[in-house]
């Protein structure tokens, strides 16, 4: 491992995006020319969590450049003040906001979407990694040609699995709406949480919005844990067929001994078959599939709509409400420590320009 200063071999681009804890910006290679998506942690922002961002780098060096929808690490490295990691540029756009563009959408295209999504997850569990945080926004296209791979990206919850154990992975992580019911019971998960994701993504995919949707978090965690969703309203799902409505509810097993794993959901009729199902448009004389995009984009606007309205403002209550918890409450201390210095931290982040500092590298010089 070397730990010498060197010249940063990268010079900054422009800003991309923000996340709890790093922001993502351009890095351009001074040699190649070569345009990489670069996500920057502040070191004092992270300190007493570094192992967070070793065990990402611990998942993405067994995994990198070896499947092409798996997003590639590239290189990482160090200034005196933060720490960055180097990536695909995927310049395609989120899945949803792909498929919100298009002047059409059917069964088969989701199903296509789906299965290239689950060889990928079907390598990572290969690979003894359970990716944990599988959702629309971690889907991404490597560029914007309509044959663009789409890649899978954000291994920050990822944990390496030695063991076939689900009691291995205890804490609560994830997005919610997207977690299996395991995580919330606490009594152990580990791959199958993936393939439940799966089974809400496509859920997402054919209607436009998720199956445990709730007007409260709570109530939304306790029809995750009793599985309590349906195929409605009726008119968005008499378009998509029933087999793609069986994958679904193979994926969505309460119990994960029986949730099929990524392997097995590939063998399913709706992945595995040469012809993909869907319910024949009415209107085209032809028998091709009917469009799901009218529906898909109806659910999906309306949805953002009241959650910006309703959640929003409930978010906020419960920061705030965290954040009175006062000095002696542990989870009241922590966010309101966070809510004072993370904006500060990622905004020195963005100031550090990557050209001007000697860097020290994590890695033997080599790409990874």
């Amino acid at each position: 491992m070397q730990n010498m200063l060197t010249p940063c071999q990268y010079r900054t681009g422009r800003m991309l995006g923000s996340g709890t804890y790093a922001i993502v910006r351009e890095a351009i290679h001074n040699t190649t020319g070569v345009v990489y998506a670069c996500k920057i942690i502040n070191k004092q922002l992270m300190e007493g969590r570094e192992y967070l961002v070793r065990n990402e780098i611990a998942v993405l060096k067994l995994i990198s450049s070896r499947h092409p929808n798996v997003v590639t690490l590239h290189d990482y490295f160090e200034t005196r003040n933060n720490l960055y990691m180097c990536f695909d540029y995927c310049t395609g756009g989120e899945l949803f906001d792909r498929i919100c563009s298009k002047g059409s959408y059917y069964e088969p295209e989701a199903a296509a979407l789906v299965r290239s999504v689950f060889t990928a997850v079907n390598y990572i569990h290969d690979a003894g990694i359970v990716h944990r945080d599988l959702k629309p926004e971690n889907l991404l296209f490597r560029t914007p040609d309509e044959t663009a791979d789409i890649m899978v990206a954000d291994f920050g919850l990822s944990r390496i699995i030695e063991e076939e154990k689900l009691n291995r992975l205890t804490e609560v992580c994830g997005t919610p709406g997207y977690m299996a019911p395991e995580i919330f019971k606490g009594a152990g998960h580990g791959k199958p949480v993936d393939v439940w994701a799966m089974g809400v993504v496509t859920y997402f995919l054919l209607a436009g919005y998720t199956p445990f949707d709730r007007d409260t978090p709570q109530a939304e965690n306790e029809a995750i844990m009793a599985g309590d969703y349906k195929f409605e309203p009726a008119e968005y799902w008499a378009n998509v067929s029933q087999t793609a409505r069986d994958f679904i509810t193979a994926c969505l097993t309460v119990d994960p001994e029986r949730r099929p794993t990524a392997a097995e959901a590939l063998q399913h009729r709706w992945l595995a078959s040469a012809t993909t199902s869907f319910v024949p448009d009415p209107l085209n004389p032809s028998g091709g599939p009917t469009d799901l995009l009218p529906h898909v984009k109806k659910a999906f606007n309306a949805k953002m709509a009241w959650k910006k309205a309703g959640f929003g403002i409930q978010a906020v209550a419960r920061m705030r409400m965290a954040a009175l918890a006062g000095p002696g409450h542990r989870l009241g201390r922590e966010a309101a420590e966070l809510s004072q210095t993370v904006e500060r931290f990622k905004e020195e982040s963005t100031q550090e320009v990557m050209e001007q500092v000697p860097v020290t590298h994590q890695h033997d010089g080599n790409a990874v």
